[in-house]
């Protein structure tokens, strides 16, 4: 059974954001010419999750993806979802995404994209 297509939103203005997605480039290259994952500029388009009531604040805070089957996947629920549709980190996926791992995993998301936030905003990375 194929996985829904994943579109993700992210703050291209981040440095830190784009450099996750550059580190994993070619893995996440070859999800994306698959169509299993889609990458979005949430600054070029900061109306594309109102449906969700998540707003671009939300976006620049938290990574947001959408399959396509409507199911809307925030923060680290949404790097779990987006390594399991990347060659050679389905693996990573499975274990964040664990119950109890993946509660600690929320907790630290959580808190990284807090104080990385709060730094791009001091940055004026917007």
């Amino acid at each position: 059974m194929q996985r829904p297509k994943l579109t993700v939103w992210y703050n291209t203005k981040c440095p830190v954001c784009n450099a996750g997605i550059d580190w994993q480039h070619n893995r996440l290259v070859r999800a994306a010419r698959a169509g299993d994952i889609e990458f979005r500029d949430i600054n070029l388009e900061p109306e594309a999750l109102a449906r969700f009531g998540a707003g671009i604040e939300d976006i620049r805070r938290r990574l947001h993806a959408v399959d396509a089957d409507g199911t809307l996947f925030v923060g680290s629920d949404c790097a779990v979802a987006i390594w399991l549709r990347t060659p050679g980190d389905a693996w990573l996926g499975g274990l964040v995404g664990l119950p109890v791992i993946r509660s600690i995993a929320r907790v630290v998301y959580d808190r990284f994209a807090d104080v990385l936030y709060a730094w791009n905003r001091r940055k004026g990375h917007w």
